[in-house]
């Protein structure tokens, strides 16, 4: 590839090294909180160690600088695995991954949006490449910026649908500063994954929904600074085939170990051999520094320019005034973005994208993923974001909206129709056995009242 520089040989030790002291910390951590996934963190090592000291660029020192790359840990399990990424690089102490679990600690076996290097909660499976999407969006068509995004999936979340909602949406809107890195270790919590190693499907499945799709070993350092050195025209997925519990004979590739930290003896015996695979090496690494183009953003006092003027007597529909002020709200600040499901014409957001068409984003019916873009897009304080669609639809993210909270995202969510059945228009007739009032018709866009029942269901 062109623009590929392979790395030397002293750089690719000094990624295995950092590669093989993230398991070490990882066990020894999870040993001493009694709590965690020391194997799912195995797998991921040479990944996290390319990620962060060969292909992001970002400061160490100010995680949340608006120039960074962005990282998203979809399979949030793995939270030590990138605790042990900012121990490597400075920003935390070694001895701060031994307060895991503790009750005043902020640090968790899943990763919370405690740390100025987490935007986001992403404990539930499945919702990360839908934020990864929003940031990139961001990245892209607003901000207008270098930085990329990466986001690292488990292969037992690539079953959930919100994922391929995000793999539509990525590949729709071109987002080609979106790298997708999943992390194929075979196994699952209580069985193996449903493609388990068949890492060509993986790769059919990825080029169908539009994405170009790597192939490669996971533990091979060379093979990843390759893969995620190539030129990007579209979302990149990195297939990663990789081994659960790798570092750990008594664990690799066996059922029966998610979720369980190793016993003291095994994992001191464990760690001594890590350290036996870490050779000297007079290369120290240090990440990429980001390019300074990102704009700064302010989002502090935004507010209405003026007062509702409606007149006394007045009938307004509430979507409608909803659309009305949104639009209104969008001319005070060029980082007030909007979002829906193909119900713009219902929830009256379609006002504002006729106004901001270059701040309107169409999420199409997939309310989950719409949640997520929505988080991603408010992430790091760069846009202030309204999500809508039919209130009834919103349930379908509860999900989302619940790790919303967990993180503090300020999103806004407006769900329009409430309190009627979306579907009562569309419904097949009643069955014989049901009666309804002649005064309900199912063309008055209510729903229809059941007022006896004169045979059993």
């Amino acid at each position: 590839m062109e623009d590929y520089h392979k790395p030397d040989q002293q750089t690719v030790q000094a990624l295995r090294n950092i590669a093989n002291r993230l398991r070490i910390h990882c066990i020894k951590a999870t040993t001493a909180a009694g709590s965690g996934h020391p194997t799912s963190c195995c797998s991921v090592a040479e990944i996290m160690s390319v990620l962060f000291f060969h292909t992001m660029r970002y400061r160490y020192d100010d995680p949340r600088n608006f120039n960074n790359d962005r990282f998203i840990l979809s399979k949030g399990h793995a939270a030590p695995a990138l605790y042990s990424m900012w121990v490597e690089a400075g920003f935390l102490k070694e001895n701060d991954m031994l307060s895991m679990c503790h009750v005043d600690s902020s640090m968790d076996v899943h990763s919370t949006h405690k740390h100025q290097f987490m935007d986001l909660a992403t404990g539930s499976l499945g919702q990360g490449l839908g934020v990864a999407c929003g940031m990139a969006y961001t990245g892209k068509y607003f901000d207008k910026s270098s930085y990329r995004v990466y986001c690292l999936l488990g292969d037992g979340e690539m079953s959930e649908g919100a994922v391929w909602e995000a793999m539509m949406f990525a590949s729709y809107y071109q987002l080609d500063n979106l790298v997708a890195i999943m992390d194929i270790n075979r196994l699952g919590q209580s069985d193996s994954a449903p493609l388990q190693h068949h890492v060509e499907k993986y790769q059919k499945r990825c080029e169908a929904f539009g994405w170009h799709a790597i192939i490669v070993d996971g533990h091979s350092v060379e093979e990843l600074c390759k893969a995620l050195s190539q030129a990007r025209h579209q979302p990149t997925a990195i297939i990663a085939k990789t081994t659960k519990g790798k570092g750990i004979p008594a664990a690799e590739d066996k059922l029966g170990w998610h979720a369980k930290p190793l016993p003291k003896d095994m994992a001191e015996m464990v760690m001594k051999d890590l350290q036996s695979r870490i050779l000297n090496s007079n290369k120290h690494l240090y990440p990429p520094a980001p390019m300074e183009d990102s704009p700064p953003v302010s989002l502090r006092n935004i507010r209405m320019p003026s007062a509702p003027n409606y007149k006394a007597g007045e009938k307004i529909s509430t979507r409608k005034a909803y659309g009305v002020a949104l639009a209104k709200l969008g001319r005070y600040n060029d980082r007030v973005v909007a979002l829906d499901g193909d119900t713009n014409n219902l929830t009256y957001s379609d006002i504002f994208k006729n106004e901001h068409p270059n701040r309107f984003v169409e999420c199409y019916i997939a309310q989950q993923n719409m949640v997520s873009v929505a988080m991603g897009c408010a992430a790091r304080e760069r846009n202030v974001v309204f999500a809508s669609t039919l209130a009834s639809f919103f349930t379908r993210a509860y999900d989302q909206l619940r790790m919303a909270a967990i993180s503090e995202s300020n999103i806004n969510v407006c769900g329009s129709h409430c309190g009627l059945s979306t579907a009562s228009s569309h419904s097949p007739p009643f069955p014989p056995f049901l009666s309804v009032p002649e005064a309900v018709s199912r063309d008055a866009g209510v729903p229809l009242l059941v007022q006896e029942r004169k045979a059993p269901l």
